[in-house]
This record gives C-alpha cells, sequence and structure tokens, in this order.
C-alpha cells in the first residue's frame, strides 16, 4: 500500500480574526446592502476564530482587477508554494533516503487563480526537480482537490510502485474577494474561506524507511473511490465575471451530506469489509460548521470523531483544498496504533466525493 510519509503546512504571512474579518465587510457592505445585519450574523456561528490570508486588511477595501487579483495569486503561489515542498522533503528525510531529484511526480492542485504553465511549472524553476519529473495540475476540485490529489498519487504509486509522489495545494481564497458583489453567497464565503498551502510525499510499497524510525507509524492509503453526482453544477463553484470569480454556495449543502454521502461511505466500507465503527481516525475536510454536523448525523459519529476537522476550521477557516492536508497533519502527530483505520473525505464541485481508507502501520 501507498504511504504518507510526511505533510507539510505553510501559514500565510497576515492574520485577522474572525471578529475583524466581521467588522471589515460590515463596514463595506452596509451602506448598500438590504438586510445585511441579518446576513453578517453567519461570521457569528461559523466556529471560526482565526484565518490567514495573503494579504493586509487594506488590499481588501480596495477594488481590483481580475488581472490584479491574478497576478498576486500567482506570486504568491510559487512563494509558498516551494517553502511548502522543501519543509515537506525535510521532514520526509527522517523517514526515507529522498530528496527533490528523487520525486517522480508533482500533483499541483488549486483552483483558486489561474496560470498556464501552470504553478508547479514555475515551482520547478525555482527548485532542484528532475527534469523528467510527471506533471499533473489538477484544477476546478475545490474543497476536493486535497482528497483528489491524494487519491490520485495512490493510483500512481499502485501503478508504480517505486514510485515518490508530492501532492501541493495552493489555494488563496480570500485574493478572489470582490468588494461589489452583496450576493448572500459572497457574503458567506467571507465568513468561511482563508488561505493556505500544504504539501505531502506519498511513496509507493518498493520504498524502504529507515530502520531508526522503527517504533513510529504512518497512514498507508487501503482505497479510494470517487463518486460524482450528475447534474449537480449549481451546487458549488465558481462563476468568472468580468472582475473575477464569484462564488457558488447552494444552501442545500448540508442536506447533500447527510443524505447522499452516507451510502457513499456505507458502500466504499463495505467493499473493503469495514464497518464506519472501526474508524477511529475521521480526516474529514471541514467545509464548515453544518458540514461537520452534517458529517456526525450522516455517520452517526460524535463530536469527538470531528474534533480535529473542527480545530483546524476554528484556527484557519475553510481553506479550500489544502484544508484536508492540514486535517492529515494533525492526525498523524497523534499515536495510533498499527491497524488503526482512517477515514478520509472531502466533497467539491461538480458536485464530488473523495474517500480514502487509510490505515496506520508500524514502519518497519
Amino acid at each position: 500500500m501507498p504511504a504518507i510519509v510526511s505533510v507539510s503546512t505553510e501559514m500565510p504571512p497576515y492574520h485577522m480574526t474572525q471578529q475583524e474579518t466581521k467588522e471589515l465587510i460590515y463596514h463595506l457592505f452596509s451602506p448598500s446592502t438590504p438586510h445585511v445585519d441579518r446576513l453578517i450574523s453567519v461570521f457569528d456561528h461559523s466556529e471560526i476564530v482565526n484565518r490567514q490570508f495573503m494579504a493586509p486588511k487594506s488590499w481588501y477595501v480596495e477594488a481590483h482587477t481580475f488581472a490584479e487579483k491574478n497576478a498576486l495569486y500567482v506570486k504568491s503561489a510559487v512563494k509558498l508554494g516551494v517553502n511548502a515542498v522543501k519543509s515537506c522533503i525535510e521532514d520526509a528525510k527522517k523517514h526515507v533516503d529522498v530528496d527533490l531529484k528523487d520525486v517522480d511526480a508533482l500533483i499541483c492542485v488549486s483552483s483558486s487563480g489561474i496560470s498556464t504553465p501552470t504553478i508547479d511549472a514555475k515551482i520547478m524553476n525555482e527548485l532542484s526537480f528532475s527534469p523528467h519529473v510527471k506533471r499533473m495540475p489538477l484544477w476546478g476540485l475545490g474543497c476536493a482537490g486535497g482528497a483528489a490529489g491524494l487519491s490520485r498519487a495512490y493510483d500512481y504509486c499502485k501503478a508504480y510502485p517505486h514510485a515518490k509522489v508530492l501532492v501541493l495545494c495552493i489555494e488563496f481564497c480570500s485574493l478572489t474577494f470582490t468588494r461589489d458583489d452583496r450576493s448572500k453567497s459572497n457574503i458567506v464565503g467571507t465568513s468561511l474561506f482563508g488561505d493556505g498551502v500544504a504539501c505531502a510525499l506519498i511513496t509507493g510499497d518498493q520504498m524502504e524507511f529507515h530502520q531508526h524510525t522503527n517504533g513510529t507509524n504512518r497512514p498507508y492509503i487501503k482505497e479510494v473511490q470517487s463518486t460524482f453526482m450528475e447534474d449537480s453544477e449549481d451546487i458549488m463553484g465558481w462563476d468568472l465575471q468580468e472582475d473575477g470569480l464569484h462564488v457558488i454556495f447552494s444552501r442545500d449543502i448540508p442536506n447533500v451530506v447527510e443524505k447522499w454521502l452516507k451510502p457513499n461511505v456505507d458502500g466504499f466500507l463495505k467493499g473493503m469489509s469495514v464497518n464506519v465503527k472501526d474508524i477511529q481516525a475521521f480526516v474529514a475536510h471541514p467545509g464548515g460548521k453544518k458540514v461537520l454536523t452534517a458529517y456526525e448525523q450522516a455517520l452517526n459519529f460524535s463530536e469527538s470523531m470531528t474534533e480535529v476537522p473542527r480545530k483546524i476550521l476554528s484556527n484557519h477557516g475553510n481553506m479550500s483544498s489544502p484544508t484536508l492536508l492540514y486535517v492529515l497533519k494533525e492526525f498523524m502527530e497523534k499515536p495510533f496504533n498499527h491497524g488503526d483505520m482512517g477515514l478520509a473525505t472531502a466533497l467539491g464541485p461538480g458536485f464530488s466525493s473523495e474517500l480514502l481508507l487509510l490505515e496506520w502501520r508500524d514502519i518497519s
């Protein structure tokens, strides 16, 4: 089974509390937004305390063209992406023999900006990758992108057991902010989304761990499943307009999670002869407070099962694709026994679901 060797996270430079963000949005929207006092209350019920952003507060007060927003996205993505890759490889060296030149494939996941050549090519020009590395940019998967990246890395490592694959997730959702968009979806988006970058190294079965790492363990990926819901394009995504990317958010997302996800999970686990009660680690993308509650209700989980996703949501908000890797990193720093099972899940535009069954194994 492919192993998740290391996960790194990279923090954007600017921090705002949820209260600061609420006051900023109220200041911008109150003069021209009906019922703003009612709509702004979404900030108070989000369970988010802090978020990180790629621009200072003053940037969001000003109007920006799509070109200006995207230029900052590209510049920031390269800078933080380089740092995340370096940190991931350095951490992995504690457990395996690996260098940047040893990486066989680079899966770069993002949905909050546009670049051709893609961001991975720009990052490769900054780092000493092999010129033969397989580039696999994934765009448009939104919140499901991190789980999808891990799943595609699993597929690659199953085909090439010697492989070392980096999954790099880069999202600066705040840079898509449109100050003249008075829609409810935009206000909800500003109450949820943050910026973040994360990178994971996945290796195939033929990778040998250092002998001195005996006694530690790592999650291995046993199986993955991707599921697409037909005729659901209006549930989640971007609406590209002249001034940039406008968020699409359906109020039905929690209901979709509760009613659609459970049969997905049950069928996936049944195929692996695993019961949902066997899951010790729920590595869920915390799309928002209501989404986490819907997970609990759909899978009959207690709040203790969503404690880690709630912690990430509280400290960082919804960062789209990197969020799942932030949650995964938190779980990898906790003690697990050999054979403990985990379920990773994320939902995104399409509408789509990504599921991964994890098993912690002692490194030997």
